[in-house]
């Protein structure tokens, strides 16, 4: 069975969790923000930012299954005066062995639920143009806007493009 659960501070398990996690999405190809192979230490490093930044400018959930951390989704609501009701989705990882099986779905369900509580009505995103990624918000609904090209390198040096979405939430 697999568990969601926001995360406030981590242990030293679910950190080495969360270490293992981004290897593995960075090195099965997943586009964000580093290149495969990704070096141990580069992924501590990180966590150890992402985790010290949780707070009303940051929210984490992951996923468990069997006590392992199998996926994790990051929320940054805007704490600017003229705009809480927005929020931008950050980093979702899910573990290519959990891939296809609905995971991402149902992080980006308790992203939503929690956005809605908060008052949060237009979330953001953006991600790598033509991946797996990009299929994935379509198929929930999410209204792509437009895409930037040469956004970011991929591990063949390449510059690729990045799209962006959004997703209007009802109160």
């Amino acid at each position: 069975m697999i568990s969601i659960r926001r995360i406030e501070q981590a242990t030293p398990a679910e950190r080495e969790g969360l270490m293992e996690l981004l290897i593995d999405t960075v090195d099965s190809g997943a586009s964000v923000g580093f290149l495969a192979p990704l070096a141990p230490q580069a992924a501590a490093e990180y966590w150890r930012d992402t985790l010290a930044s949780l707070g009303p400018g940051k929210v984490l959930w992951v996923a468990e299954q069997e006590g392992r951390i199998i996926g994790s989704v990051q929320l940054a609501p805007s704490l600017r005066e003229n705009s809480p009701h927005r929020a931008e989705l950050q980093k979702l990882f899910v573990h290519s062995s959990a891939r296809g099986q609905g995971l991402g779905s149902r992080l980006l369900g308790e992203v939503e639920q929690f956005a809605r509580s908060r008052g949060i009505t237009l979330l953001v995103l953006d991600t790598l143009a033509g991946s797996r990624a990009e299929a994935v918000y379509q198929h929930l609904q999410w209204q792509r806007v437009g895409e930037v090209p040469g956004w970011a390198k991929d591990n063949d040096g390449v510059l690729r493009p990045t799209v962006y979405f959004f997703k209007t939430l009802s109160p």
